[in-house]
């Protein structure tokens, strides 16, 4: 009768022992030929390297650990690269010492025990943080973000190009093998638009557009973006002005924060509404589903809180049936996190791709392109106007790693600025 109650119970322990170990590794999926920690071992943050990256408007960190693993996260403020670097020094003495598994958690913490919880400069801060920790945590089990965030939706992430002309739509979106684009409709007829606009004005948007759609043809996604750039009735002349282009989305038609008009702007027309490139957190986004201001939604994982948060916001989207079209103008590693999100949610509609408008000066010998040239390893390698997620991000974290020249690649280049918009009549203030 011992033996057998010492049998029944070491099969009950091991029983045990066996569905604890399921249920652990359902919890957090492993890759033992490619994991670097045990996933039941912390993994201490030891300090953050900050690096100012000019050249992209942007900012990178290096989160390193007490198991040799470092983390790579990107935040930033386009035009306040000083400003947003001191907010994520601020945010290391919290973070040493601290399990770098638990982005969520430390995410909650870094946000909420903040009495003033802050708005783009402390939420991109964040976001480098974020990633940084998602990064920490696919290479310490040896998979690819989107594996943790419940594996991929689809194999390819739909990109799309711009172009602000006949030319511009050859050279940069037609021969760079695109299927999809947008273009700016800012000014016309060499000036910025007034509070109500002529015939004649108005014109040139058509005129420009006209000859973007004859050149691409009628299978051929065409975004029309306005940068909340013009006053509402203006704005609305120019959105019925253009759609007889069927365009594939209007983008950001006012500033954001009159939502209550941008969404009665938007029952008056049968093409959706795209914004969010300067809002933060699920907050912001949630009041721009419930007023119904958009149908597509571009939260930019640099600047609303990273993976974490980005994750929250598809998540919401797509309980309004919004889809995701993620802003990403500026660093590459940001491009990659938005991707793996992008990767792992079955809202998703296509993908901006980061630009170079702040390279002047640096080495001259050193080459840079969008998808990553110069700033890490391995740039990204884009097929019929996709990048195909196997050879791209499918290793272990984001997937990429810095080039180990970039901090010698970027002397030398002097932080950009927002130009400033000025009417050209009064010389009154006009909206960027």
């Amino acid at each position: 009768m011992t033996s057998r109650r010492d049998w029944m119970k070491s099969m009950t322990l091991g029983m045990a022992g066996l569905l604890a170990g399921e249920r652990e590794a359902s919890a957090a999926p492993v890759n033992t030929a490619r994991a670097l920690a045990d996933p039941r071992d912390p993994i201490i943050i030891t300090r953050l390297e900050i690096i100012p990256v000019q050249s992209l408007r942007s900012i990178f960190v290096k989160m390193h650990t007490d198991a040799g693993i470092i983390g790579l996260g990107e935040g930033t403020v386009e035009g306040k690269i000083e400003t947003v670097v001191a907010a994520i020094a601020q945010l290391e003495p919290y973070l040493k010492g601290k399990d770098a598994r638990q982005p969520a958690h430390h995410w909650q913490a870094i946000y909420r025990h903040a009495f003033y919880r802050g708005d783009v400069i402390l939420t991109s801060a964040l976001s480098a943080v974020d990633i940084a920790m998602w990064d920490i945590k696919g290479k310490a089990l040896g998979v690819p973000i989107y594996d943790l965030l419940g594996g991929p939706t689809r194999d390819r992430i739909k990109c799309y190009g711009q172009a602000e002309s006949v030319e511009e739509t050859k050279s940069h979106v037609l021969a760079e093998g695109y299927t999809s684009m947008k273009t700016s409709v800012s000014s016309s007829r060499g000036r910025l638009s007034r509070p109500s606009e002529s015939p004649y004005y108005i014109d040139g948007f058509v005129e420009k557009v006209r000859a973007i759609r004859e050149l691409i043809g009628p299978d051929f996604d065409l975004g029309i973006e306005m940068h909340g750039e013009h006053e509402p009735a203006t704005a609305m002349e120019i959105i019925k002005a253009l759609e007889p282009f069927r365009p594939w989305f209007y983008e950001e038609p006012i500033q954001f924060q009159n939502l209550p008009m941008m969404a009665e702007m938007a029952k008056k027309t049968t093409f959706p509404f795209a914004t969010g490139e300067r809002m933060v957190t699920k907050w912001q986004f949630r009041d721009l589903l419930t007023a119904g201001a958009a149908q597509l939604l571009q939260p930019d994982i640099t600047h609303t809180g990273g993976i974490t948060e980005m994750k929250a916001i598809a998540a919401l989207a797509e309980s309004f049936y919004a889809s995701m079209l993620p802003h990403s103008k500026e660093g590459v590693i940001g491009f990659a996190a938005s991707m793996h999100v992008a990767a792992s949610i079955p809202n998703f509609l296509a993908h901006e791709v980061p630009s170079l408008q702040a390279v002047k000066g640096g080495p001259p010998n050193v080459q840079r392109s969008p998808m990553g040239k110069s700033y890490i390893t391995k740039p990204f390698v884009m097929t019929a106007g996709a990048i195909v997620l196997k050879g791209n991000i499918d290793g272990p974290g984001l997937g990429v790693e810095l080039d180990e020249n970039l901090v010698d690649n970027e002397r030398g280049i002097p932080e950009w600025e927002f130009p400033e918009m000025w009417d050209k009549f009064d010389g009154s203030v006009r909206d960027h």
